[in-house]
């Protein structure tokens, strides 16, 4: 096929639409469950090495914080080398750091380890460049929000799996943690290589066989995203609902074993739930997006990314009130809805903001989210702000930064641009 699809059809494997669609959000999963492994193991790895909470959330810290920058780079990556090969080699490189966690003996190698297993979440920027590199307008909010909240489970599946994967090799005794970050790493290798061979960089083939951007005119490009202050609004935004989305997948199940005594088995299965909401909460994000953009233009597309973005703020500072686990989890669910509804909504828009730069562009924003969650974490380090109240702190953060959504315009040429390619789409699914 030589079109970008107009469709998502599930089942169907023989389209290298839909075989980069497929093997894309696997692979994010596989990276999001080897990237959160140590915070589903939190409170074992911190009694087993000696070490304090705040030295753990610091580890935290960085590796979300060494995924800012090398989002930034594979955004860049990307256009230069394509987003099959960069997944092989991110997959590839990125099991390492993860089988050495199971080696860790002190606070300073796990920090060290951990700085390089952040790199593994820039995975999240090629998943969202290759489909879009794949997928038309009319359905590329939709396909980007699948992707993306498909790989996010992960992120549940890791606060649930890694206990019970402990659990299966307790024959192993006090070691049995180290064992079980071994499984992930082995299955991100199994994976590179099947990305290399399944998948193309985008309907016409490989990237190396389209001509070239001269370098002068890619620096050019770059510069213009750099100076366009929708990007930045957008890198903010998306720290406000991919960062707060981290910063709860690395801190509920200390939150729940901590502040409500739970033992890690019932700790992992609830704090699961936030992250199995990825299932289906950020396709509808990103599915409201494209149903908007398509009624209301450009312009529906910033005005859904308000709404979801502002009821998450309220639905975060909600949760943060409740002392029991029968309205803790209600308060969980919604909450997890419209934060990763609004991360959907949020890609929702990248698409359309510079087509010529679509690496970058996704690779800024996409940072945002990790230094957003870093930035968040300070809060969990104050000894004087118990967690409850840290949550709330940041559902007004978030409430106030959904108003920058409203401050993204698109000029008419764009508006023009993406009628028309909407129309086309159109006449060609009635001829």
């Amino acid at each position: 096929m030589s079109a970008k699809a107009a469709t998502i059809n599930l089942r169907n494997f023989s389209t290298p639409q839909m075989r980069a669609f497929h093997m894309s959000w696997f692979s994010f999963f596989l990276c999001f469950f080897g990237w959160f492994a140590f915070p589903a193991l939190a409170k074992v790895v911190i009694d087993d090495l000696g070490i304090t909470k705040a030295q753990f959330v610091t580890t935290s810290q960085w590796a979300v914080g060494s995924t800012i920058f090398v989002r930034l780079l594979i955004g860049w990556l990307c256009d230069r080398i394509g987003p099959r090969l960069a997944y092989t080699w991110l997959l590839s490189l990125g099991a390492i750091p993860v089988a050495l966690g199971a080696f860790v003996q002190t606070y300073e190698q796990l920090l060290f380890v951990r700085i390089f297993i952040g790199a593994i979440g820039a995975s999240f920027v090629i998943t969202q460049y290759h489909t879009t590199a794949m997928f038309a307008p009319n359905i590329v909010g939709t396909a980007n929000a699948t992707t993306a909240g498909w790989g996010n489970l992960g992120g549940g599946v890791t606060q649930k799996g890694m206990p019970f994967i402990m659990l299966g090799l307790a024959f192993f005794g006090d070691a049995a943690w180290r064992y079980a970050m071994i499984i992930p790493a082995m299955l991100m290798i199994v994976t590179a290589f099947a990305y290399s061979r399944l998948t193309q960089d985008c309907p016409e083939g490989a990237f190396q066989d389209l001509p070239p951007e001269s370098t002068k005119k890619s620096k050019q490009i770059f510069f213009e995203v750099c100076k366009d202050y929708r990007v930045w609004s957008l890198f903010l935004i998306y720290g406000a609902c991919f960062g707060i989305e981290l910063i709860v997948n690395s801190k509920l199940m200390l939150y729940f074993t901590s502040d409500f005594n739970m033992d890690i088995q019932t700790a992992g299965i609830i704090a699961a739930i936030f992250g199995m909401m990825n299932l289906f909460a950020r396709t509808l994000g990103g599915f409201f997006g494209d149903l908007f953009g398509s009624t209301k233009g450009l312009k529906g597309r910033t005005q859904w990314l308000f709404f979801v973005l502002f009821i998450e703020g309220l639905a975060l500072m909600v949760f943060s009130r409740m002392t029991h686990i029968w309205s803790l989890i209600p308060a969980l669910v919604i909450f997890s809805l419209f934060v990763q509804m609004a991360e959907g909504a949020t890609f929702s828009v990248v698409p359309f903001i510079n087509k010529k730069a679509l690496g970058p562009v996704a690779g800024i924003v996409g940072a945002g989210g990790n230094a957003g969650a870093v930035f968040g974490m300070f809060l969990f380090k104050i000894e004087s702000v118990p967690w409850a109240d840290a949550f709330m702190i940041l559902g007004w953060i978030v409430c106030l930064f959904s108003f920058l959504a409203l401050g993204v315009r698109f000029n008419k040429a764009d508006e023009k641009e993406v009628l028309i390619e909407l129309q086309n789409i159109s006449a060609a699914n009635r001829a």
